[in-house]
């Protein structure tokens, strides 16, 4: 085993803090990767902090992992030492059930081993996640990173890149949609930036007017700000799709209604409450109301190679991993633009 360098949380009250793991040594098919960034994910705040009610500890979070191979196994035929590579949020599945052949292994039948807060498939040994310095992975599950993408900005793209690509391809947007964008956080900058890579015409809702001028930046032709409940009547009907990455209380009636006829809203924001949905905003118009997560390993390689042809790449602030738990704040208080990378150099300087 390698014992390796770490940032963990003991229980959900404590703050993360160094913490020494073991990882295994490549097996055959395995790749050991020297990690040089970790995105943060809102979902790491609530893994590390119980919210879920499924979480185990220690736990060392962390599923936007970017680096460079140090090692493979004898059987490796996809990586060799120095390639730049990534690891999103899952390391592991059954291989074996239809979701899994189809190359969507995030829908497995028996559940995607998780990059951290799961077990592994044969050992039952707990994940941990890229808030450390090395990680061991099957090779069938790391992805090729694009060395014209900056590797630090790439991180965030192997979750919330991947969650906002992942509906937009399924159900087809295209060049000229109209394409609503609904909250401009970390899921949400990376929608706009990657629909108007397809060129759809996307416009920003969110409740701050201060973002607007971001929103046009990112890309967006256009802003609404829905603190005003005249843009819902104004713009009613006008939009081929709508990503809704909110997770906060919303009405999402109020969304269906500016869906054209056979428009599609995709939720990808998780309420703490369940949100009632009017079936008259769905009959009306023949509308679709849907859910997605992230893609499989084929469509989070065909994100990159997307994001890697058309200059995408995550808006992020850069933290050494001292400032994990202060990112974890700030990111509460929705203080960033748009998604923390922590430079685990940190760590081994820490080490």
């Amino acid at each position: 085993m390698l014992k390796t360098a770490a940032f963990a949380a003991q229980s959900a009250r404590a703050p993360l803090g160094p913490f020494e793991i073991e990882r295994r040594e490549p097996g055959p098919t395995d790749v050991l990767i020297d990690i040089l960034y970790c995105g943060v994910c809102h979902s790491d705040i609530h893994q590390a902090r119980g919210e879920w009610g499924r979480s185990r500890f220690p736990m060392v979070p962390g599923h936007e992992i970017v680096g460079r191979v140090a090692q493979v196994g004898s059987a490796v035929d996809k990586f060799r030492t120095g390639d730049a590579v990534g690891v999103g949020c899952f390391v592991d599945s059954c291989r074996e059930c239809a979701q899994c052949r189809a190359g969507e292994e995030q829908y497995c039948d028996q559940g995607m081993t998780s990059t951290y807060n799961s077990t592994e498939r044969g050992s039952g040994a707990p994940t941990y996640g890229g808030y450390s310095t090395r990680i061991t992975v099957d090779q069938d599950y790391v992805l090729r990173m694009p060395e014209s993408i900056p590797l630090d900005r790439a991180a965030p793209l192997l979750c919330a890149g991947i969650t906002t690509y992942s509906p937009l391809r399924h159900y087809g947007v295209k060049a000229g949609d109209a394409v609503a964008v609904v909250g401009l956080g970390g899921l949400g900058h990376m929608a706009v930036k990657l629909a108007a890579a397809m060129g759809a015409k996307v416009t920003v809702f969110s409740t701050s007017e201060s973002k607007r001028e971001a929103a046009l930046q990112l890309g967006a032709q256009a802003f609404a700000a829905t603190r005003d409940p005249a843009v819902f009547k104004t713009l009613a009907r006008s939009f081929d799709f709508v990503v809704d990455t909110v997770s906060g209380e919303h009405d999402y009636n109020a969304y269906l209604n500016l869906l054209k006829v056979d428009g599609t809203m995709v939720l990808l924001g998780i309420p703490e409450q369940p949100a009632p949905v009017a079936a008259g905003a769905l009959i009306a118009h023949r509308r679709r109301l849907a859910g997605s997560m992230i893609g499989g390993i084929r469509e989070t390689q065909e994100m990159l190679d997307f994001c890697a042809e058309h200059g995408v790449a995550s808006d992020i602030e850069l933290i050494g991993i001292d400032r994990v738990n202060e990112a974890y704040e700030r990111m509460l208080q929705g203080d960033v633009r748009y998604r923390f990378v922590i430079d685990i150099a940190s760590l081994r300087g820490a080490g």
